[in-house]
């Protein structure tokens, strides 16, 4: 397993690789272990989001979940850049409970490259896992231009 660690606007990243996949990111600082050609670029792809010259990520991923967080990763995979869903929303689209939806946004393993922060609570922003919680949450839906949301 490879693992690297770099500082971003929002804190420090750290994004694991396993076999030819992306498997885990997050704002922690982990020992990196070794860098890979696929870290590097999704590094490069992280700093670029920040610099906002990025709004879609081509990377590797394997989400280890059940087949029901894979589920709600694609469904918010597939949230553009800017906009937002609730968890309500998704949860109709899938046809499985809001609360079941938010426990699987927030076991997340790979957030800001699978775009967890986009979904929101019918009442207000929800929760969030990154390092600074909900804080994180709304740095990036400002760096995104979906703060009007928020007022």
């Amino acid at each position: 397993m490879a693992q690297i660690y770099f500082d971003t606007p929002t804190g420090v990243f750290s994004v694991t690789q396993e076999g030819d996949a992306i498997v885990r990111a997050g704002w922690n600082s982990v020992q990196a272990i070794e860098s890979t050609p696929l870290l590097e670029e999704a590094k490069a792809q992280i700093l670029a989001y920040f610099a906002g010259e990025l709004e879609v990520f081509d990377l590797a991923l394997k989400v280890n979940g059940s087949d029901f967080q894979r589920q709600v990763c694609e469904v918010m995979s597939a949230i553009p850049f800017g906009e937002t869903r609730t968890y309500g929303e998704i949860a109709q689209e899938i046809g499985a409970p809001a609360q079941a939806v938010g426990g699987a946004c927030g076991g997340n393993p790979i957030p800001l490259i699978i775009p967890c922060h986009r979904v929101l609570s019918a009442s207000g922003l929800g929760g969030f896992s990154g390092t600074y919680g909900v804080e994180t949450k709304v740095e990036l839906l400002k760096h995104e231009g979906a703060a009007s949301l928020l007022i």
